[in-house]
């Protein structure tokens, strides 16, 4: 998918963004509880949409750089994060930015790397983190074992029930769903095998399958590494 493609889709599904219950949000806390409850160090959100996550961050961490390809997505991300001036909301694409020797305590990404290069992108946010630092990703995944069709299969009936749980309603209004059928139409993810073998450098990642279509990549930079 082109980056323009991208930043489009984006723009247009940040038109209906709340700060509601969605399938990402569902594993917030499944990944805050790989980090400290505060540090001196920086952090690093990239795709951070329209900053639910980042803000996260922010009470943990003394600045958080959030990066997004999508202009509107960033306009509502900083809208909303008034609260939090720690936090640069900037628009741009991870692959060009230079960040000129920075390093990070914590790096975050969710459902962003299935559009990029995944080994290569893994590699450089393995650069990117400081000793001990924590890189944590939350993304999509192709079902390719019986395992994965099994727990996709689960997933179909408990979507709808805590769908209505969490937000009141049993799917999504026809112009949200319209904006993210266009957007799947191409998108490409990758299976668990292919994200084990990009992170195969990244010496004990944790990579989990979970419910909901998606994955996480845990990963603790040694001082060694």
């Amino acid at each position: 998918m082109s980056i323009d493609k991208i930043q489009q889709d984006f723009d247009r599904l940040a038109l209906f963004s709340n700060e509601g219950w969605d399938h990402n949000g569902h594993y917030h806390a499944f990944l805050l509880k790989h980090l400290p409850a505060a540090s001196e160090a920086d952090a690093l959100e990239i795709g951070c949409g329209t900053g639910g996550f980042s803000r996260l961050l922010a009470r943990r961490y003394r600045r958080v750089l959030a990066l997004d390809l999508s202009p509107r997505m960033i306009q509502i991300a900083r809208e909303r994060s008034h609260q939090f001036p720690n936090i640069d909301f900037q628009v741009a694409d991870v692959m060009n930015y230079d960040f000129s020797a920075r390093s990070f305590g914590c790096i975050a990404s969710i459902a962003t790397l299935h559009h990029l290069p995944l080994e290569s992108i893994l590699a450089q946010l393995g650069d990117l983190l400081q000793p001990n630092g924590s890189l944590l990703v939350l993304d999509l995944l192709k079902a390719e074992s019986p395992v994965d069709f099994a727990v996709g299969a689960l997933a179909m009936p408990l979507n709808p029930i805590l769908k209505l749980l969490k937000t009141g309603r049993l799917t999504e209004p026809d112009e949200v769903r319209a904006a993210w059928e266009e957007h799947g139409r191409t998108d490409v993810y990758p299976t668990l095998t292919q994200v084990r073998q990009a992170s195969a450098a990244l010496s004990n990642a944790k990579v989990t399958r979970h419910l909901f279509w998606r994955y996480s990549l845990v990963w603790k930079k040694m001082a060694s590494y």
